[in-house]
């Protein structure tokens, strides 16, 4: 009974407009005042929780590379490989929007910040898509699309909170998920060019007067600085030179390091970057606070124990529990954020997955292409409120939305393909 009054006063208080930390904490004190078993002595133990997990190495990595990407959002290396690249792939019928989906890609594999991506490339490629024009239902999904890449791409922010939530090695979830995030980045491709085919005025090419040898070296020279630091960030973990948190610092290092060398760095740009950080890194720790009562509550009500029965006797196939736990998720991702879903419901999975024998790595990656999908399904879709907001009158809001679902699609698809084929998650792991 707790903890179903947990969830249903967390969901009225959500629905209220209440910010998720506070919500989920004061549904915990709320329960835990309703159930004279547990009571609000419970919470003495809420220091202690939330000390252990501030003492977990692998979190300093989070506000490191988050700083490391809003250095890159902020020194227009990202913004002139977005240009050149669109000019490189332009002539190419619905090449623009496949350029799209490979800076989107390489922006993931270099800073991991959704929102600075879709920003940007929204407020670059948007104008020019249309002036062209490409249909802004499929101009709209793809800048949407490819801006939540970074929430599966390593250096992931997802992938760093799974794995201290789940006890896993980050630089195997970093290794197991790129497999992953170029079957969606093929896709996502393949998708562009049949309805270029299909339908060529929804994608047409886009001539320029400049010479392709000249457009081609503008790429490439666009291309060095974000390589670097994919080869300084990823390359050190790979080779196990450093662990995650070390490599974090090695990139925001590097970061401010290429744009002394761009001669982009100033002081405004360091303030603007640090103080965007600290903004979200006490967001997301704050929601750590406020899940963790949440999870205290929920487990000293024994509800954590009535779950893990009812799966382990009432489903005894761990396909059932994974299709139901997918879907689940599918269905939260709606309504909360990836954190959210990471702190609360991840824990009160884990004694399922260790009874059914699960990998934890597999269910894992599972769990974060999954929440990926989450940052494009309407109607809280962090990928469309920023694409939205970039825009303006630019997109309809109902050309978005149906713009966004052919890439829900693929992301489905894609969850399927490594729910069939989970070999794909170890052929670059150890």
């Amino acid at each position: 009974m707790t903890g179903i009054v947990l969830f249903l006063v967390a969901f009225i208080l959500l629905m209220l407009g209440i910010p998720v930390a506070f919500a989920f904490g004061a549904s915990a004190i709320f329960a835990a005042l309703l159930d004279p078993d547990i009571g609000l002595d419970v919470f003495g133990l809420l220091p202690y929780r939330i000390y252990g997990i501030m003492q977990n190495f692998t979190l300093m990595a989070v506000p490191l590379f988050i700083f490391m990407g809003f250095i890159l959002e902020k020194s227009k290396i990202a913004e002139n490989m977005l240009e050149s690249i669109g000019k490189l792939f332009g002539p190419i019928r619905g090449g623009l929007a496949i350029a799209i989906v490979i800076v989107g890609a390489i922006l993931a594999a270099s800073t991991g910040i959704v929102g600075a991506s879709v920003v940007m490339m929204t407020i670059i490629s948007l104008p020019i898509m249309l002036k062209y024009g490409y249909s802004p239902r499929l101009a709209s999904g793809v800048i949407a699309a490819s801006g939540t890449l970074g929430q599966l791409i390593p250096p992931s922010i997802v992938l760093i909170i799974l794995g201290a939530v789940m006890n896993i090695s980050v630089g195997d979830l970093f290794k197991a998920a790129i497999i992953p995030g170029i079957i969606i980045v093929g896709l996502y491709i393949l998708y562009i060019l049949i309805i270029a085919f299909i339908k060529p005025e929804a994608a047409p090419a886009i001539k320029t007067d400049e010479p392709y040898s000249k457009v081609l070296k503008q790429a490439l020279k666009s291309l060095v600085a974000p390589f670097i630091l994919i080869a300084l960030v990823l390359g050190s973990i790979f080779a196990g030179v450093a662990t995650p948190t070390e490599s974090a610092a090695i990139g925001a290092l590097g970061a401010i390091i290429l744009t002394l060398f761009y001669r982009t760095f100033n002081i405004e740009l360091l303030k603007y970057a640090s103080v965007e950080t600290v903004k979200i890194t006490a967001m997301i720790f704050m929601i750590l606070i406020g899940a963790t009562a949440f999870s205290l509550v929920f487990n000293e009500s024994g509800a954590g124990d009535i779950v893990t029965e009812f799966f382990t006797d009432s489903i005894s196939n761990q396909y059932t529990f994974i299709a139901i736990t997918m879907v689940l998720i599918f269905i939260l991702g709606f309504f909360i954020d990836f954190i959210e879903i990471t702190f609360i419901v991840i824990p009160i999975l884990l004694p399922i997955v260790e009874e059914f024998n699960i990998d934890p790595l597999w269910f894992a990656l599972l769990i974060a292409i999954n929440l990926q999908t989450s940052f494009l399904t309407p109607p809280f879709g962090f990928s469309l409120f920023y694409l939205k907001g970039a825009a303006g009158d630019m997109i309809k809001t109902s050309d978005l939305y149906k713009g966004i679902i052919p890439f829900i699609i693929i992301q489905i698809i894609a969850l399927l393909i490594v729910l069939f084929y989970p070999e794909l998650v170890y052929l670059l792991v150890d």
